[in-house]
């Protein structure tokens, strides 16, 4: 985490120049190093630990097509490419990735009055501690925005989600509460810490586009921190930053605006 945070000069003295040694010894042909070779910081996008992934790249009978030479379109035996290249071909495998930041909860989760997620997350995914939303009671997300670690386990900040999820349902049992959700006030504030101390990692501004932002381009599948800062935060429960409703005054909810937990 220093080097993606604290120190860039570390990050490229020891991770690049590293990094970079590996890409030269297992590729040998200085064109095809060349199109391997990022144009961003390390660490902007997800580093790859692999030993086989040049070498399966430099074989006789692999060609690389990067970005600049993309897919222009397909027809009846096979793709062309950008620059006009025919390529017949038997198979297609896509791989094209995966929705880790706008499509964090892919079903629909309806909050009080009806209110669904998707809306609340429509300029980019936010939760308190990554775990719970403003105007939706009893809810808990696990892995939620800002809380993936690229340095360290993410059973640890799963362990430390459940420590605060736990607490929150202590208060809601010692109070005989119907309810507890996050304040606005307190979410906003936690959500403007967390992408102001953003603004400081390589994720933010090495350069790249990846899949750790959203549509906003903010980045919202990592935490900006060390994971033991992410867990003393969870651990410490702040009352003042929640709302408990009692059991008599709790909103009654028709099937279609129930909580989705």
């Amino acid at each position: 985490m220093i080097g993606f945070k604290h120190s860039r000069r570390l990050l490229r003295l020891v991770a690049q120049r590293d990094a970079l040694r590996h890409l030269d010894e297992q590729v040998p042909d200085p064109a095809l190093r060349a199109q391997l070779t990022p144009d961003y910081t390390i660490g902007c996008k997800r580093i790859i630990l692999s030993n086989t992934l040049y070498p399966a790249l430099s074989a006789d009978n692999a060609t690389l097509h990067d970005r600049h030479d993309g897919i222009d379109h397909f027809d009846a035996t096979g793709i062309v490419t950008a620059s006009g290249e025919h390529l017949d071909l038997d198979v297609v495998v896509f791989s094209t990735g995966y929705d880790a930041t706008d499509g964090v909860i892919p079903y629909i989760v309806r909050g009080r009055d009806g209110v669904r997620l998707a809306d609340v997350w429509h300029d980019f995914p936010r939760a308190y501690l990554g775990t719970t939303v403003p105007g939706f009671p009893n809810f808990f997300v696990v892995t939620g925005p800002n809380t993936g670690i690229g340095h360290t386990s993410a059973i640890f900040v799963i362990e430390s989600q459940m420590e605060y999820v736990m607490q929150a349902l202590d208060a809601v049992r010692d109070e005989d509460a119907a309810s507890i959700e996050v304040t606005a006030e307190a979410e906003d504030d936690y959500t403007s810490m967390i992408h102001r101390e953003m603004e400081k990692t390589v994720w933010h501004d090495g350069g790249c586009t990846s899949w750790y932002q959203s549509r906003s381009g903010r980045v919202v599948a990592m935490f900006p921190g060390f994971s033991f800062t992410f867990r003393r935060l969870a651990r410490r429960f702040r009352p003042e930053h929640h709302v408990l409703t009692p059991v008599a005054t709790a909103p009654s909810t028709t099937p279609s605006e129930r909580i989705t937990a």
